[in-house]
């Protein structure tokens, strides 16, 4: 393992590689630009990383491995600073709750705990031994807690046994002997973030119920526990109608704090002697929403001292906050994405991203950082890597929504005089996901070629408060595709796109959004969707309890505002689509069936619409293969060539296109 420098502010920048003397700019259209960074570059030494955990003065995290399959491993750092990976091959450390899953492992003692992707399983694993299932097949467990009064791993359990809707409960799971775990709490929709106290004697979780997502209202409960495992005195600490709490941390002197977002942004509170205290009074997000397990925007250092993450208008930032006064220091640090801040005895632990350097894990030390380990290198010289710059865009319906905007970048390159670049619009998924300026290979991927993008932060994207987020409530379908569209025509009216080169991707809700699009408005030249949504109606009665209800709120009650899901599915008005279009779709996933895709594939063929058509088995709701990520990107230039027809500098496999010739 490399450390980088000294103690001190120690952030690796990405090197200038000068142009090799008297060479000269070359001209070319547009997209047609030859890249450094390939399809096949995304996932070489390339790693996901993730859920850091800290265990006495050892550091452990999880490294997500296309090369491996996309298979999740426990990497542990010892306080030596020796690693070695934990998980033996075989194994998978990813949990299914709620399908997006996270909260997969937890350590204590030197003994890990995790779930298995491949049966769901939770495994003990001691140092120098194999992993032990403790549970039986049929249930999927994450967000575990560790409790040595009880002998026992307190989590969020699903319990898939039964037909029909699945339970979602905290069991208790006995480390010695095993079996599917004792229930400790029942009765709600959804529960998630079980914490011990320091003393063992009280435990707090989160709950909520149908239709709420957990960034709509939330609950935050203590009760005692016994040694028995029985809880008494249940008392609720914050959370109901429109409030959402979430991350609850106790301090080593048994006050709990939160983070809850009553006053529009998720700001961080104190719950002690039966009295919640502010702390942090900010027009920032500290929090962010709950899609997995197991998240962490700040760290509890001291009795006197957290790390917090501060989140505003798009862009993030670490800070000190004295828990007395609540004084916020905000460090100078160049991260613009923050994620996982975790504190123990060795210190505070991050993962961070700069515009200029990928996501990699940090330690805190004074004012400054060390690097630990990087996702990846960015292999691209300063002056070749696009940075983002945050846009504000008026929606055409008397509202503002946000995003960023990369220009093509290529110091190799230049484009003929008097044209425009071909724009990308991206949108994420979630819907209530957030674009964040950080450096992302893949935007690289399109910018260094001659493509401008925009990642749009349409209304009901994290990031600019509650208030943003409830902008798509009732609209979805409706506010999230108008600013896709005036996001694409703000920047032409700026000059920074042409308007017959207009592309729009997306995946999920993102993929929604797309098909929206193309179905609504004759805008874009032509579109990507990854497994994104086509009938509304089909979606509601088929996809996983976690999200089955969500659409009350961005839509409506099911049945009853079936008439609106009917109007709002692509799949419904096809006489809108004209413009080519190309899907990519796992054929394992459960969030968005394949079915969604092949609908709207056979419906466009019919048609005679340009339609491609790509499948990925053993793919769930996201690509993690490095064969896959390879060919969809690849695939999505090559469609993009043929519609825009530039001739590719590269050879890429072609993709077939029905009706295009």
């Amino acid at each position: 393992m490399r450390i980088w420098s000294t103690l001190c502010s120690l952030f690796t920048i990405v090197s200038i590689v000068p142009m090799a003397h008297g060479e000269t700019m070359k001209t070319a259209a547009y997209g047609a630009w030859k890249s450094p960074v390939s399809a096949a570059s995304l996932t070489e030494s390339a790693i996901r990383l993730g859920e850091i955990r800290l265990d006495g003065g050892d550091l452990y995290w999880l490294e997500g491995r296309p090369e491996e399959g996309g298979r999740q491993v426990i990497v542990r750092r010892m306080a030596d600073g020796t690693t070695r990976d934990v998980t033996p091959p075989g194994f998978n450390v990813r949990s299914r709750v709620h399908e997006y899953g996270g909260g997969a492992y937890v350590v204590a003692g030197g003994v890990v705990y995790f779930s298995n992707f491949a049966d769901q399983k939770l495994y003990r694993q001691a140092p120098g031994a194999a992993p032990r299932a403790l549970t039986p097949a049929g249930y999927c467990y994450a967000d575990c807690v560790i409790s040595a009064r009880l002998n026992a791993a307190i989590c969020v359990r699903e319990d898939h046994t039964k037909k029909g809707e699945v339970d979602n409960t905290l069991v208790a799971v006995d480390l010695t002997a095993g079996g599917a775990g004792r229930v400790l709490v029942s009765g709600t929709d959804f529960v998630s973030s079980p914490r011990l106290a320091p003393d063992g004697r009280r435990l707090a979780w989160v709950s909520w119920n149908h239709p709420n997502m957990p960034w709509d209202t939330t609950s935050l409960w203590v009760a005692d526990l016994d040694q028995q495992g029985g809880l008494k005195n249940r008392r609720l600490v914050a959370g109901g109608k429109a409030e959402s709490v979430i991350q609850p941390q106790w301090s080593a002197d048994g006050a709990l704090y939160f983070l809850s977002d009553r006053s529009n942004w998720w700001n961080l509170y104190a719950w002690s002697a039966g009295k919640t205290t502010r702390i942090v009074d900010v027009p920032a997000e500290i929090g962010e929403p709950q899609w997995v397990f197991g998240q962490s925007s700040y760290a509890l250092v001291s009795k006197d001292e957290a790390i917090v993450r501060l989140l505003s208008n798009g862009f993030a930032a670490l800070a000190r906050v004295n828990l007395n006064s609540g004084v916020l220091t905000r460090l100078a640090l160049p991260f613009v994405s923050l994620h996982q801040v975790r504190a123990g005895q060795g210190g505070v632990y991050f993962l961070g991203a700069s515009a200029t350097a990928p996501e990699g894990l940090y330690q805190l030390v004074g004012d400054g950082v060390r690097e630990l380990r990087k996702s990846r290198e960015a292999n691209l010289a300063r002056d070749a890597i696009s940075r983002a710059e945050p846009i504000a865009f008026a929606t055409g319906d008397g509202a503002t929504a946000h995003g960023f905007y990369y220009p093509p970048t290529n110091p190799h390159y230049r484009a003929p005089a008097g044209t425009r670049p071909p724009l990308v619009v991206i949108l994420h998924g979630g819907p209530t996901g957030m674009a964040l300026p950080a450096f992302n290979a893949e935007v690289q991927f399109w910018t260094s070629r001659g493509f401008a993008l925009v990642d749009v932060n349409y209304r009901g994207s994290a990031g600019y408060g509650r208030a943003y987020r409830n902008l798509l409530r009732k609209n979805w379908g409706v506010a999230d595709t108008r600013d896709a569209v005036e996001a694409a025509r703000y920047l032409v009216a700026q000059g920074k796109a042409d308007a017959k080169k207009l592309l729009i991707r997306g995946g999920s809700a993102g993929g929604y959004t797309v098909l929206s699009a193309l179905a609504f408005y004759d805008v874009f030249s032509a579109g990507a969707d990854y497994f994104g949504i086509s009938d509304i109606t089909s979606l509601v009665k088929e996809t996983h309890k976690f999200e089955s209800r969500y659409i009350d709120n961005l839509i409506g009650p099911y049945p009853e505002a079936s008439q609106i899901y009917k109007e709002r599915s692509p799949i419904n008005h096809l006489d809108g689509f004209s413009a080519p279009l190309i899907v990519f779709q796992g054929l394992d996933d459960q969030v968005v069936p394949p079915n969604q895709s092949e609908a709207i594939v056979k419906a466009l063929r019919k048609k005679g619409v340009p339609v491609a058509f790509l499948t990925f088995k053993g793919e769930g709701h996201g690509f993690r293969m490095k064969r896959n990520i390879i060919r969809s990107r690849e695939a999505e230039l090559y469609f993009y060539s043929r519609i825009l027809g530039f001739t590719l500098p590269e050879k890429i496999a072609p993709v077939a296109i029905d009706n295009l010739d």
